[in-house]
């Protein structure tokens, strides 16, 4: 028996390859798009691996300090140490801003942690070039994603910082590459005024006749002084000792301290169910879409390609082919096209996906995933070409 669809496709060769190319690009964008769903789940897994924690200790009623903005006094970490099953404590601030290298600038999550530490929660984990922070200022660990070097010099706010170390795969729930400086310097970056809102603000506080009232001396003077160094932290990061459960030292904390405590799977309940859940949606949104496109984009060519050879399908009827067999012919070139699609599109995202803004991680159960899905899509396709095939008049072989 000819081969119909072998011979189809031979015969027009560079039309056929052509629609495998775009559909390939297609297949590659939809696989591109999944491993960014993925890549935003590891970065918020990564994140969460980093910290070394197993509680956060962050504001009461918030969502922090990943989700929501959450403030505590920076000596909060006194009295979670003293809670039965904790190991480690480690104070922490979080702060995503625009970092300036020379004369252009680095969007990262710069990290406040205890100087002269290594290993205690908040700390970057291991380092591939350089040292810690031994020093209580001016000094930073950089992951290697800001393409910074040791030894090079870092703008933050006000301060400049000497890279002495450098990580890798530190990053922030966003996917930004974490900046790891002293703790009293984070907290001056996020906390403290500049100095032109300090100078407005002892002007506001002299004019008060409240803060300016005869017998009462040095008011004014506390006022400002307290404004000036109100610091805080935005968490605190525990470890626990072996075998300590999360939820009792959790429940402690929140009775005697007042403060909220996220669990590990609780923190990862807020990453992925409320601070990705838009992005995903939107990735979504996009898989469908383009899976449509897709669709139709096969659905066309096959039935386009068998219109093409009306007058050969009526010769194989006339001549006693049955209908099974023109049907597996059509369903064997709409699987060919998808084959040829998806190879592709997989070998197309794998080149791309290192050159994205963002971290795509593309896995091989999404890729068996996408490669029925896209054979499943191309027979469903090949529906309306099968239909018009069984249409055809035998008659139509030997008329005009």
């Amino acid at each position: 028996m000819i081969s119909l669809a072998g011979r189809d496709i031979l015969h027009g060769w560079g039309k056929f390859t052509l629609t495998g190319l775009g559909l390939g690009l297609l297949i590659g964008v939809t696989l591109t798009m999944g491993g960014v769903y993925r890549g935003m789940v590891d970065d918020a897994m990564v994140l969460l691996d980093n910290s070394g924690a197993d509680l956060w200790v962050v504001q009461q009623e918030t969502l922090g300090p990943y989700a929501e903005s959450s403030s505590i006094y920076d000596d909060a970490w006194r009295s979670v140490a003293g809670m039965p099953g904790v190991e480690a404590v480690s104070s922490v601030t979080y702060l995503t801003t625009q970092v300036r290298r020379g004369t252009e600038d680095v969007r990262a999550m710069v990290v406040g942690v205890d100087p002269g530490m290594p290993g205690s929660p908040g700390q970057p984990g291991y380092l591939t070039a350089g040292r810690h922070i031994t020093r209580s200022h001016y000094e930073a660990v950089a992951d290697a994603a800001t393409g910074f070097r040791t030894g090079d010099e870092i703008r933050i706010r006000r301060n400049t910082y000497t890279v002495v170390g450098l990580t890798r795969r530190m990053v922030s729930s966003g996917g930004d590459p974490m900046i790891f400086i002293p703790l009293k310097d984070a907290q001056e970056a996020q906390f403290l005024k500049d100095n032109d809102s300090i100078l407005q603000q002892r002007r506001r506080t002299a004019s008060n006749p409240s803060l300016n009232r005869p017998g009462v001396p040095g008011l004014l003077e506390s006022v400002i002084a307290s404004q000036s160094a109100n610091l805080n932290v935005n968490a605190v990061l525990v470890r626990l000792l072996p075998g300590a459960g999360p939820e009792e030292t959790a429940a402690h904390i929140r009775r005697w301290l007042r403060l909220e405590v996220y669990t590990r799977e609780q923190m990862e309940d807020i990453l992925l169910g409320k601070l990705i859940a838009t992005s995903s949606r939107q990735i979504g949104m996009f898989l469908v879409i383009l899976a449509v496109v897709s669709a139709a984009i096969v659905a066309f060519i096959i039935y386009t390609l068998t219109l093409g050879k009306i007058r050969e399908i009526a010769v194989l009827k006339l001549i006693g082919t049955k209908n099974r067999t023109i049907v597996a012919m059509i369903l064997q070139q709409a699987v060919a096209l998808g084959v040829l699609g998806f190879m592709i599109g997989k070998i197309s995202a794998t080149f791309w996906a290192p050159f994205f803004p963002k971290f795509v991680l593309l896995q091989a159960r999404d890729a068996v995933t996408g490669f029925a899905a896209v054979i499943i899509m191309c027979v469903l396709a090949s529906i309306l070409a099968i239909r018009a095939a069984l249409k055809v008049d035998p008659a139509e072989a030997i008329g005009g």
